[in-house]
């Protein structure tokens, strides 16, 4: 074994055995949480992540356990959305068979989802007229986009099924995610964070007041 900065290490392990100065063993702050131990017990050896906390996920995580918001209409959220005001749901335009609202976790900006009324959950399942407005408001909801927010491009696609990471796989939405050529950066890579630089409800408002009134 080696000692290299008071810190002994086991050669070829990478296991930290021992930490000298505060908190080490025999230092008197045994309990210190940043202490680092021994790697092969993982107690206390910090990795290379951190934590963006985001407690407001349990409900979605509880629904999935229980069932709820995914095969029962009487709690899905996107059964639920058009039932509430435009501004509480973030609901952009609502159309004859689907509607357009904010995600509420966003990818960017701007990140709009597309869903029939009808908690139907996959494309097959979706009648032709579902499709043909599905459709037509993607095409809306993107050249409004690219007027407000003056985007460079789109990421467009539908999680089908559970296994596809759909977030509510019963009720099928498709996602409209704005992009620009500066929206990559090194936060999420480093980081694992997405900068956010504008509101939901502005938002919504500046999609919703730009989105052209229906004939």
């Amino acid at each position: 074994m080696d000692r290299t900065g008071g810190t002994e290490h086991v050669p070829g392990t990478g296991h930290v055995t021992d930490v000298a100065g505060p908190g080490a063993p025999g230092s008197g702050s045994a309990d210190d949480p940043l202490v680092i131990r021994d790697a092969a017990t993982g107690a206390a050896v910090p990795d290379a992540f951190q934590r963006l906390w985001n407690p407001h996920r349990m409900a979605y995580i509880d629904a999935g356990r229980e069932g709820r918001g995914r095969g029962h209409e009487d709690d899905c959220p996107f059964c639920e959305a058009p039932r509430k005001s435009d501004e509480d749901a973030l609901i952009v335009a609502r159309g004859e068979h689907a509607y357009v609202l904010l995600n509420l976790f966003p990818y960017n900006n701007g990140h709009l989802l597309v869903c029939p009324y009808r908690h139907v959950p996959l494309y097959d399942e979706a009648t032709a007229d579902e499709i043909r407005e599905m459709a037509e408001l993607t095409q809306t909801a993107m050249r409004v986009l690219r007027a407000v927010s003056h985007c460079d491009g789109f990421n467009i696609g539908m999680n089908q099924g559970e296994i596809a990471g759909a977030g509510v796989a019963a009720h099928l939405h498709q996602h409209i995610v704005p992009r620009w050529a500066s929206d990559s950066n090194f936060f999420p890579i480093i980081a694992r964070t997405k900068s956010m630089s504008q509101l939901l409800g502005d938002t919504r408002r500046l999609v919703a007041e730009g989105w052209p009134a229906a004939d």
